[in-house]
């Protein structure tokens, strides 16, 4: 067993605070000085089921959930339905403890509330304790709670006992309690964190897991954020001031987070009925002059398909997120998957004409929210962010520094009065607010209001000023115009200084590799992982994530391709969609491109992905992986 770091997970049932606990404890590492990544499982209920989060913390960095874990932490499902063996679902008061020991590794210690599980739930504990050489502390949590304070606070005790078995000085814990709590719930928390560490230290020790040395701690002041934080930060200090939607895992986090946080800046949130006012609300709060954005997730943004084609054809800036979900339908939704790309991509009607990004880290969450707020409102065009529970859930420490920077309040291509005056307006006095000649295909618009600044919008095609056409050179005019703007905004994101295409390792970038490994979306930092794995096997690898993925960056990828004998293209989906979008945009690559798929409702470890590549490509190794899905490339 290795101390350069601990992989902590914290398990029980959805109501038992398993989420705040872990945040906090979390929060703890970081400020003791070690970098910091979180991983969430839960089910689809509102208290009950087994639900888990892993905290991984290390000196180096850590950009992906780990390869298993090597603490657990369980504190049972206070929650069952029924904790019976012969229940429909089993006895689900010891899931939290026996659903964790296949991922927890040789040597891994275990602490369980003997209060809530007993001896007879637990008949191969021992059993499979001995094989793997676990190192197994029960420890009465809810008793000890009840008897200092209330027996929610069995999740305190909990860490107590963590802290006691890693080494782990009390202080940052103790601080975060005083930042969040007082008076008596804050002395029982504080009682009760110091008898679980003592009882735990007057046992016998037979481990040797301690706390990860933080070394000289960080250089800067650190933030732990997730992605749907990343993107509301970005959506602010973008100017967005207008947000409305419906609640939708795991969407719900950025709607959540912005309607907490725009009164504050003077901006409005707005809960509606369902997602088409949702969609159709934001399109007219942009219409009015203010930056707007709305949201959903899977079937819901299936909803928004109408209104998203009207803010293209009336050259409406908007910004929509998509939360992906495990589908179809309701499928499983507090499940990662990257399923929705294609459905994004070509929902509405007629020729699609948005920006869509798919950022793989937070700092890239924040960047290209900002991103897609400016080509919206500089383009007037819809602008799609991408990401999924995995993304919006994961918690991960990143420099204060990322997100200080000025916030930016223009809306973009839209005239003054003074310059109205000179705009071209039809005879009957209304601006021609739909020019068929647009710099880079945008016509710059005029706000409601702005005198000399009168036109029409409908969802019909138009005239310059707005009035229904079916002409059908007028029709030509409008649709070159509108879909010119792909051309302008790739260009324009070609030579911008974007985080958009990550190459890695660093000292890869421009040399030609055997293989490639090519991903989007949230399971960049994984793959980064897995090829540093693979690099220190020998292998010659590069990995390309690809974060704007509509106008398709075809440059940086067929460079990439270019570079590289065969690619592997890591995605969370069954049917390979970035592998499909690739071969459409480039035409020429299916001999490169196979695929590595997971689509069981977990994301990707590293090591799983350095294995299969390994089977897969290289034909050594284990057996294929049943979570995983291996697509050869087109005539293998």
């Amino acid at each position: 067993m290795t101390n350069d770091e601990l992989l902590w997970r914290i398990a029980g049932g959805s109501g038992d605070g398993i989420d705040s606990t872990s945040k906090n404890f979390a929060k703890a590492l970081m400020r003791s000085g070690l970098n910091i990544f979180t991983h969430r499982h839960y089910p689809s209920r509102i208290r009950g089921g087994h639900t888990y989060v892993e905290v991984r913390a290390a000196q180096h960095e850590v950009k992906s959930r780990g390869d298993g874990y090597n603490f657990l932490l369980a504190l049972g499902d206070s929650f069952a339905r029924n904790p019976q063996e012969d229940a429909y679902y089993g006895n689900e008061e010891v899931k939290p403890l026996t659903e964790n020991l296949d991922e927890l590794r040789e040597g891994g210690v275990i602490v369980y509330d003997e209060g809530l599980l007993g001896d007879d739930d637990l008949a191969d504990l021992q059993e499979r304790a001995e094989e793997n050489n676990w190192h197994v502390y029960p420890l009465d949590l809810r008793g000890l709670a009840r008897e200092h304070g209330r027996e929610v606070m069995r999740n305190t005790a909990g860490v107590g006992a963590t802290a006691a078995l890693l080494g782990m000085d009390l202080a940052p814990i103790e601080e975060l309690m005083e930042e969040r709590m007082s008076g008596e719930i804050l002395e029982q928390n504080l009682e009760i964190l110091e008898i679980a560490k003592s009882e735990v230290e007057s046992r016998e020790f037979t481990h040797d897991l301690r706390m990860p040395d933080a070394g000289a701690g960080h250089d800067e002041q650190q933030v732990l954020v997730s992605g749907s934080t990343a993107i509301a930060y970005g959506s602010i200090d973008e100017g967005c001031r207008f947000i409305s939607g419906y609640p939708m895992t795991p969407w719900t986090d950025v709607f959540t987070i912005m309607s907490q946080n725009l009164p504050e800046f003077g901006g409005i949130a707005e809960q509606v009925e369902d997602e088409i006012a949702a969609a159709a609300l934001a399109i007219g709060a942009s219409h009015a002059g203010a930056k707007a954005m709305s949201g959903s997730s899977g079937g819901g943004f299936a909803l928004m398909s109408e209104p998203l084609g009207l803010a293209e054809i009336a050259e409406t800036p908007l910004v929509l997120v998509e939360a992906m979900r495990a589908g179809p339908s309701t499928g499983m939704p507090t499940k990662p998957e990257q399923g929705d790309l294609e459905h994004v991509l070509y929902t509405s009607q007629g020729d699609s004409n948005r920006v869509v990004f798919a950022p793989g880290t937070a700092e890239e969450a924040y960047e290209q929210t900002r991103w897609a707020f400016q080509l919206a409102y500089d383009y007037h065009i819809p602008a799609i962010v991408l990401y999924d529970q995995k993304l919006g859930g994961e918690l991960k420490n990143v420099d204060e520094s990322v997100f200080d920077r000025e916030p930016n309040p223009s809306l973009g291509s839209v005239l003054t009065e003074a310059e109205l005056a000179d705009a071209p307006h039809h005879a009957s006095g209304k601006f021609e607010r739909y020019r068929h000649d647009g710099d880079g295909g945008v016509s710059p618009r005029s706000i409601p209001g702005q005198e000399n600044g009168r036109f029409l919008v409908t969802g019909n095609e138009h005239n310059p000023s707005g009035h229904i056409s079916e002409d059908p050179d007028n029709r030509i005019a409008q649709m070159d115009r509108r879909m010119e703007k792909l051309t302008s905004i790739r260009a324009t994101l070609d030579g911008a200084e974007t985080s958009n295409q990550t190459i890695y390792p660093p000292e890869a970038e421009g040399e030609d590799r055997t293989y490639g490994l090519m991903t989007f979306g949230s399971q960049q930092g994984t793959v980064e992982e897995a090829v540093e794995k693979l690099a220190e096997s020998g292998y010659s690898v590069k990995a390309l994530g690809v974060s704007d993925l509509l106008p398709y960056p075809e440059a940086d990828v067929r460079s990439f391709l270019d570079s590289v004998d065969h690619c592997l293209v890591v995605e969370m989906n069954a049917s390979a969609q970035l592998r499909g979008l690739t071969q459409k945009e480039l035409g020429d690559v299916g001999s490169k491109l196979s695929s590595l798929l997971k689509y069981n409702g977990n994301p990707f470890e590293p090591e799983e992905i350095a294995a299969e590549f390994e089977t897969h490509v290289e034909g050594v190794g284990d057996e294929p992986s049943k979570n995983t899905k291996f697509v050869p490339a087109a005539g293998d």
